[in-house]
């Protein structure tokens, strides 16, 4: 139900999305969960006010989830540290390492999107 919300095309359809959920949620008779939802959606739905090009990658946190698998996996090499400071060097290390490569360097977004966005919004386009 939840992420009907979120597959909405834009903010007005995911207000009326959110809302019906709630009503949903409601008629299952789970008031604490309609009241979580209702208090909360329109958190969530902040990446609307940016250009579609970029909802997705606003709205999920797959690239941090891909370098802590990173991480993880190095990590798991090693088994136990002796202390905090090795474990430190150790995540530190492969950070820099993402960075340096060619997927630590790929344009995360087309800010270009942005920037045409904003001159519409101000008139100038």
């Amino acid at each position: 139900m939840l992420k009907a919300i979120h597959n909405q095309e834009d903010l007005k359809a995911a207000r009326e999305k959110a809302e019906a959920v709630v009503e949903k949620l409601k008629a299952m008779k789970l008031q604490k969960a309609a009241k979580i939802v209702q208090e909360g959606y329109e958190e969530t739905l902040s990446y609307f006010h940016f250009p579609s090009e970029h909802w997705t990658r606003l709205r999920t946190n797959n690239s941090l989830e891909r370098l802590n698998r990173e991480i993880r996996r190095r990590t798991k090499v090693v088994g136990n540290f002796p202390d905090g400071e090795l474990a430190l060097m150790l995540v530190s290390a492969r950070v820099r390492h993402v960075a340096s490569t060619q997927w630590g360097k790929r344009a995360y977004m087309n800010m270009e999107h942005l920037r045409e966005q904003i001159l519409e919004q101000e008139g100038h386009l």
